[in-house]
């Protein structure tokens, strides 16, 4: 929650300012407009600052104009998010929805469940616009919770941006991470075992607060370490009592799977962890080839105890280097394993866990994650479909705004970092993703099987117990 005032003749003459300087280049579009005026603040990376939003979605295949009375319009606040993406000149933002004292309030934009956080995400270096999107279109097919979004226009302080996609912050909430909420009262017995969001990440977001593993990442080039950060609650609100609880419990399960009987499955690390999210976080991953992939934007959930509470994998964040985006370590070939990722840049900072190597090792797991394949790949995760869903939005996108967007941004044939193909076109680029796709999920079919094969065998380090 925040606090700020602002007036309901402000808001009303921002919106007005806006519409009218916005018509000079832009009037309409069949996509949802979003129109934002910051009475002349510059937007930083934190605080967030006073702002107004106007939204206008007359509902599907009904044209937008900037004229149009508004489905949403009001207060709230704004900031620059993002990490490395924050260099590029297309911004993306993260959005507070406030009342007129500055209060958050919870509210549906374009027919998403209501809550007050919400990102505006700029595609910018990903030229398909598509690859954000696709991944947590993918997440949801495997039946976990990924973020949901929507394409839009929009107008910032009356000047045109181009593409964005309105999409879901990373929450607690009935429907995002759906967990207890927890109280910093809650510091005993079942109330304290759950309601926790955890991450690895760059320190960016989140405060920075959290504790180093006691097992160092396999591979590793120097004292890389792994660090936990909390998530929620914020560092800034979770209490003594919770901090070290859930430190406990990850560092159990890390003390189980690396210990003798890591595959028992009463005392082993399936005790601790939900199998099942596990895997589908892999493979989210590596049908991607996210470079971040396990070591950055990866997040974990833990329920109450009388909710079920083991640790979760996901939800799924963070794509636009992923799906053959990337000419750095992991590349954009289409082959390869991204749990590979240590011995291939053993001297980036960030590692990924030995959780990864050591699950694989366990042959129930691997017959777990063969047959989820084998069964997604009969479904939902059949190339065709992948291609229907590519060539559905790519339909909408280029019936006019992906002109306007490029020509607002000309960066088609150029190098952004850290493209690994630069296509001359935006057909091009998606003509490009579909074939990636189908080379990636072909490649997958063939080699998931020797993987957990070769990983079994002795080349992989047994120790895990080195200390950081």
């Amino acid at each position: 929650m925040r606090k700020g005032l602002v007036t309901g003749i402000v808001v009303l003459l921002s919106l007005f300012t806006s519409k009218v300087s916005a018509q000079d280049t832009f009037t309409s579009t069949n996509l949802p407009i979003v129109t934002i005026s910051t009475n002349g603040q510059t937007i930083v990376d934190e605080p967030k600052i006073n702002a107004t939003i106007e939204i206008i979605y007359n509902g599907v295949g009904i044209r937008n104009n900037v004229t149009d009375l508004p489905s949403y319009s009001g207060p709230m606040g704004i900031e620059v998010r993002g990490s490395s993406s924050q260099f590029f000149p297309k911004k993306q933002y993260g959005i507070e929805l406030w009342d007129a004292l500055g209060v958050s309030i919870d509210t549906s934009l374009l027919g998403l469940p209501k809550q007050s956080d919400w990102i505006l995400f700029a595609p910018y270096n990903d030229k398909s616009l598509l690859r954000d999107p696709l991944a947590y279109k993918l997440g949801r097919d495997l039946g976990r919770y990924a973020p949901r979004t929507k394409f839009c226009e929009l107008v910032l302080n009356g000047t045109y941006q181009g593409i964005y996609v309105l999409m879901e912050k990373i929450k607690r909430d009935k429907n995002r991470v759906d967990i207890a909420k927890l109280e910093p009262i809650e510091i005993a017995n079942d109330d304290l075992t759950g309601g926790y969001i955890i991450k690895l990440d760059k320190s960016t977001g989140s405060g920075g607060d959290g504790w180093t593993s006691s097992f160092a990442p396999p591979g590793r080039s120097g004292n890389q370490s792994i660090f936990f950060q909390y998530d929620y609650p914020k560092a800034s609100t979770i209490v003594t009592q919770q901090k070290e609880y859930i430190k406990q419990y990850v560092s159990a399960f890390e003390n189980a799977l690396s210990g003798e009987n890591f595959k028992d499955p009463n005392q082993g690390y399936a005790k601790y962890i939900d199998v099942n999210s596990f895997i589908d976080f892999f493979i989210a991953n590596e049908v991607s080839k996210n470079v971040d992939g396990y070591r950055l934007s990866t997040f974990m959930y833990k329920k109450k105890d009388t909710d079920g509470g083991k640790l979760f994998m996901g939800p799924i964040w963070d794509f636009n280097l992923g799906f053959g985006n990337a000419d750095y370590c992991t590349k954009g070939n289409p082959e390869g394993f991204v749990i590979n990722f240590n011995s291939i840049c053993a001297k980036d900072f960030w590692l990924i866990p030995f959780w990864w190597d050591r699950l694989l090792q366990d042959e129930s797991f691997r017959q777990q994650l063969v047959a989820r394949w084998t069964s997604l790949r009969a479904d939902k995760f059949q190339t065709s479909r992948i291609h229907t869903y590519i060539d559905s939005v790519t339909t909408v996108l280029n019936a006019e705004s992906q002109q306007r967007n490029f020509q607002k941004w000309p960066v088609l044939g150029k190098y952004v970092w850290p493209n690994y193909y630069i296509g001359q076109s935006f057909q091009e680029e998606v003509d490009w993703l579909k074939t990636w796709i189908t080379q990636r999920m072909a490649w997958l079919d063939s080699s998931l099987a020797g993987l957990v094969t070769e990983v079994s065998g002795n080349n992989l380090p047994t120790d895990y117990s080195i200390k950081v």
